[in-house]
């Protein structure tokens, strides 16, 4: 497939504009503050500003900076209990139509009907369909979020760093504080936002952060001109989530966590996401379908009851109009469709944490990729 020049422009712009968005996002003032001093100074006095030392710290102090800093991991959306994800499983529009509907079939043809009269066909069958979708969705759902919990806790990362008491030795990434010691080689991803004390021909790939696909050499030597250069410009600091591409060097640890480059670009995509475009669509119908029974249903009854003056029978023959205007089998059929979806995706080895994408992957016209990953 071949595209106009101008066509190509606009899909670079789509392309960088997330990047842009995510870069743009603004790194506490404390923050950046601490990694241009740490730029501009040498490295004996970087070591006095974290309160370290050629030697590391001790383990001693490491416990207390983690007390005060918290673990070295970003904001990150956690799974929530089975309780709130069966809640959220009911929280549909549909949902809503079809337990008003059970609620008033049972009032009218239970609480209402004479004795021995009564009839609960429509709530038995609404009850089930509003049951089975319910739980398609949440056992689905809550099988995806504990498969990906899983593999979660089978990823541990390590760090070699720089300890007082222990010497050079690997420990989880997480337990990272400011004023460590850590050693870079090629193929590590840096472990938080470090000041380089000593380098060795070392190139590192921030394309994560910056978009760049080449690496970019970073010297140990300190920067006097920091204050008209954002942090990620400078050319002795590292930071997390990038990787070294080649080389070697020795870091000081200054931020971690929440405080780091990537901890701030984390708290702009954590939280509530966005309404996709099947959830607009389901929102739609269901407004739709709610304003259309709004007007027809009063309209049957006032007629129904003006022409035969049995005001009981017409507001009978317009709750079962309601009742007959609403599609029961959607949800299920819908919840069962995207089921099926995310069954085949897992046949692939791929995890769908929301029944809800389904509908993104299929409705897709064009995905862009490079080596960095989706954009």
């Amino acid at each position: 497939m071949k595209y106009e020049k101008s066509e190509i422009k606009k899909l670079k712009k789509a392309i960088k504009q997330p990047l842009k968005k995510l870069r743009s996002t603004e790194m506490s003032e404390k923050a950046i503050i601490k990694l241009r001093d740490a730029s501009r100074k040498d490295a004996d006095s970087v070591s006095a500003m974290t309160e370290s030392s050629a030697t590391g710290i001790s383990n001693e102090a490491a416990d207390e900076r983690i007390l005060k800093f918290g673990l070295n991991e970003v904001g990150y959306d956690k799974t929530p209990s089975w309780l709130k994800q069966l809640i959220k499983a009911c929280i549909n529009p549909f949902i809503f139509i079809l337990l008003s509907i059970i609620i008033i079939s049972f009032v009218i043809d239970v609480g209402l009907a004479a004795p021995g009269a009564q009839d609960y066909k429509t709530v038995a069958v609404v009850s089930v369909m509003v049951i089975f979708s319910v739980l398609l969705n949440f056992f689905q759902e809550f099988k995806s979020n504990r498969a990906a919990e899983q593999l979660k806790r089978m990823i541990k990362t390590t760090a070699t760093v720089l300890r007082q008491s222990t010497g050079k030795g690997e420990i989880l990434m997480t337990h990272l504080v400011p004023g460590d010691v850590v050693y870079l080689s090629a193929g590590d991803m840096i472990p938080a936002d470090c000041r380089i004390v000593q380098s060795t021909d070392l190139f590192v790939g921030e394309s994560m952060l910056t978009g760049e696909s080449l690496p970019v050499e970073k010297m140990y030597l300190p920067i006097d001109d920091v204050d008209n250069s954002p942090p990620i410009e400078l050319g002795n600091l590292c930071f997390m989530g990038t990787n070294v591409v080649s080389g070697s060097a020795k870091a000081v640890v200054i931020a971690t966590g929440s405080n780091t480059y990537f901890g701030s670009i984390s708290k702009g995509i954590v939280g509530d996401r966005p309404e996709t475009n099947f959830d607009k669509g389901i929102n739609k119908v269901s407004r739709l379908l709610i304003r259309f029974m709004l007007i027809i249903v009063p309209i049957i009854f006032l007629m129904n009851g003006l022409v035969k003056g049995d005001w009981m029978e017409a507001l009978l023959f317009a709750i079962a109009v309601a009742v007959g205007l609403t599609p029961e089998m959607l949800p299920v059929i819908v919840t069962s469709n995207l089921a099926k979806g995310a069954v085949s995706m897992s046949k692939h080895k791929v995890i769908v944490k929301r029944l809800n994408a389904i509908q993104n992957i299929g409705a897709m016209d064009m995905l862009c990729t490079d080596k960095t990953g989706v954009h």
